[in-house]
């Protein structure tokens, strides 16, 4: 079975058509040009016996020739005597002449003596030679007395009819798959973070299940912009007392109850940058076409300059720009959070890129002590805590790898978390479909 519904549709529509006139066909030809066929050949074989029994009834072979001359033109039919000749009995038919194996068939069971047939000589006339005791008469007459004219006719029409049938039936279901198609096309984008303009059309189902579809999409957008609003101005709200705080911690005399307060400060200030870049993660960024070995170089540019060396190694096994339509924001701050963990847990980095036909794949692997296999899955929700867990430090709230999955989704992707065979640490593998 076909995979695509045009396909499943087309089937669907075609078969029993097809199926209808191959049973139609097939037993018209059999039950008509066979029957109409047999009853126009009786009496030509009527006609082929007299003139076999004009022959035996001759004195001589010339004598025959003679006799039967004379009834050449009322029987329509030409003759010819070869004398002393012994009949062999052959048939001459192509093999898709149907109406040709009813009239050999009807010969033979109708002509008193032996006779052999020949429909291939020339296509408008039939060859008959029959056995007479003064030798073979060879008899020529029209193919068109014993068979039913232009057989093949039907056959034609029925194939160019089909054919014309078929060719309005694919531009018809073409016009009523393609809202669906278009409708598949956009949410799948809409998965992968990009939003395409849809409008309704098509069936009225497919009508219905579009404007739900629209709906659907705007209603999301929208919690997702109130809770980005949300989480931004409690963010920005509390960096006003925070700021004062600091202040005035700083006015103060230094002492190590004032230390430890400043440092609660400023472990306050960075839970505030994650919330903020977590809120960030559900902004409607627009996708723009973007190579991702830019990115990775940027980033360990970045990771550079702050005192850590990152060994990269991109591949590009598309014949075509390595182009991806991506949130470059999101994916950047998500393998930048991947590389700030590797960096924190682990003295030696390594990050690979491979852009493949239908995939784009980030793998960020490190020499660190990594993350238990029960624990990995506990370790990517957001504000979980684990006891050695590798996306928190001593004052995170947990968001490092949520923000990396959150960003994967926003791209339509996913992020999995395994040992790294190379380095002994953590390896993140982080993919895209294009």
């Amino acid at each position: 079975m076909p995979r695509s519904m045009f396909g499943r549709s087309l089937l669907i529509l075609l078969f029993p058509v097809v199926l209808l006139q191959l049973v139609v066909g097939l037993v018209f030809i059999q039950r008509h040009f066979e029957k109409v066929t047999t009853q126009m050949a009786r009496p030509v074989a009527v006609e082929l016996n007299y003139i076999a029994e004009l022959a035996d009834s001759a004195p001589t072979p010339a004598a025959a020739t003679t006799l039967l001359a004379t009834f050449s033109r009322p029987f329509s039919m030409q003759f010819k005597v070869f004398p002393d000749e012994i009949l062999i009995p052959e048939f001459r038919r192509y093999f898709y002449d149907v109406s040709g194996r009813a009239l050999i068939g009807s010969l033979i069971e109708d002509v008193t003596r032996p006779i052999s047939v020949n429909l291939t000589q020339n296509g408008r006339n039939v060859r008959v030679r029959m056995q007479t005791n003064k030798g073979i008469v060879s008899v020529v007459f029209s193919r068109s007395r014993v068979s039913a004219s232009n057989p093949h006719q039907l056959l034609v029409l029925m194939i160019v009819a089909s054919i014309l049938l078929t060719v309005i039936s694919v531009l018809f279901l073409r016009n009523q798959v393609r809202p669906i198609r278009d409708l598949a096309r956009v949410s799948e984008a809409f998965g992968k973070g990009r939003n395409e303009p849809l409008r309704p059309s098509g069936a009225i189902e497919v009508r219905r299940a579009t404007v739900s579809f629209l709906a659907m999409r705007k209603r999301i957008e929208r919690q997702i912009e109130q809770r980005t609003q949300m989480l931004s101005g409690v963010s920005h709200d509390l960096r006003t007392p925070l700021t004062r705080m600091k202040l005035s911690l700083a006015m103060m005399e230094q002492n190590e109850e004032i230390k430890f307060l400043s440092q609660d400060v400023e472990d306050m200030g960075r839970m505030l940058d994650g919330f903020l870049d977590f809120a960030r993660q559900d902004s409607l960024e627009d996708s723009e076409a973007i190579n991702p070995a830019t990115i990775l170089k940027k980033i360990a540019a970045d990771s550079k300059r702050s005192g850590h060396v990152i060994d990269i190694i991109f591949r590009n096994e598309t014949p075509e720009q390595p182009t991806i339509m991506l949130h470059s924001l999101a994916i950047s701050r998500a393998i930048t959070n991947l590389v700030s963990n590797a960096n924190r847990f682990g003295d030696k980095v390594q990050i690979s890129g491979c852009l493949k036909e239908d995939s784009l794949t980030i793998t960020v692997e490190d020499n660190g002590p990594g993350i238990a296999e029960a624990d990995r899955e506990e370790a990517m929700k957001p504000f979980a805590r684990l006891d050695q867990s590798r996306n928190q430090n001593e004052s995170g709230v947990g968001l490092g790898l949520s923000i990396v999955v959150d960003a994967a989704r926003s791209n339509g992707g996913t992020l999995e978390l395994a040992k790294s065979e190379e380095l002994g640490g953590l390896k993140a593998i982080l993919s895209i479909p294009r």
